[in-house]
Formats: structure tokens, sequence, C-alpha cells
């Protein structure tokens, strides 16, 4: 995440949210917020845009585990 923020000259927060956003099935994202300046973060992460390629360098590292003690 640290290089393609880099990459695209943002923070690493932002391109979590802009991942999320990418996604269909995250409808609501919960951003909390410590100062105005992580709202305008937040709020600028809408303007990323990311390249499939992007988001499956993203998700590449995650390894799926079932869900223990759920039926």
């Amino acid at each position: 995440m640290q290089e393609l923020a880099e990459e695209k000259d943002v923070k690493m927060a932002q391109i979590a949210l802009a991942w999320q956003f990418h996604k269909e099935w995250v409808t609501t994202p919960v951003v909390g917020t410590s100062s105005i300046e992580h709202l305008e973060d937040a709020v600028e992460a809408l303007d990323i845009s990311l390249l499939e390629s992007d988001i499956e360098y993203l998700e590449e590292p995650y390894e799926p585990v079932p869900v223990s003690g759920h039926e």
C-alpha cells in the first residue's frame, strides 16, 4: 500500500478508502476522524482512481481464513 500511495502522491489511508470505494459490496465505509484534516483526506480519497491492476496488487497478499464459530 505504501508503494501505491507514494506512486499516486497520496496517503496510505486514502488508498485504503479508495479501495473500499471501488468495491460494490462496501456501501457505507465507517470513517472516524479526530481532525478536520483527516476528514478532508477521507473526502479527497473519493477522487483517487485505482486501476484493476492496482486493486489486484493491493489484494494479492490476502489469504482468506475460515470463519470460526459460525455455522
